[in-house]
């Protein structure tokens, strides 16, 4: 009997979905006292893109509800982690950066997480995991473009 596309799609999903979960429940043992991923998350692509965003371009980045993303946000101004500003030409719109203690407070979490996440990637061996990438890529691509 010949595979459906639909039967390979359900146990792909499935399998993302499940890695998804564990990776998360180990990534959020690792992660330095009180730093949620969510926390982790937001200031690391705050590290990578250098530059300010809006509350609603992070909320679209993490495809979460403004609402969602304010809280998170809240919680990391609050620890010093982020910078909240309000836009001088449009004051109903704020800009985040990250701070000098978010960076800090980043890169303690990277360093918690990498051995754990290498550990993985070892095991299953640096050119699978290659291998596998575009694929992955691919993949989130164009999940990023059908919303």
């Amino acid at each position: 009997m010949t595979e459906r596309p639909e039967d390979l799609a359900v146990t792909l999903f499935g399998e993302l979905f499940m890695a998804d979960q564990l990776a998360r429940n180990r990534i959020s043992k690792v992660l330095p006292r009180g730093m949620e991923l969510s926390h982790f998350s937001v200031l690391n692509h705050l590290a990578r893109v250098a530059d300010e965003r809006s509350p609603a371009q992070l909320a679209r980045a993490f495809n979460v509800t403004r609402g969602a993303m304010t809280n998170t946000l809240s919680k990391l101004h609050w620890a010093g982690h982020v910078h909240i500003r309000p836009d001088w030409d449009d004051a109903r719109r704020k800009f985040v950066a990250i701070s000098p203690s978010g960076r800090a407070a980043r890169d303690a979490a990277v360093q918690s997480v990498a051995p754990l996440i290498a550990e993985f990637v070892t095991d299953l061996g640096m050119e699978r995991v290659r291998a596998f990438m575009p694929v992955l890529r691919e993949l989130r691509v164009r999940l990023e473009g059908n919303e």
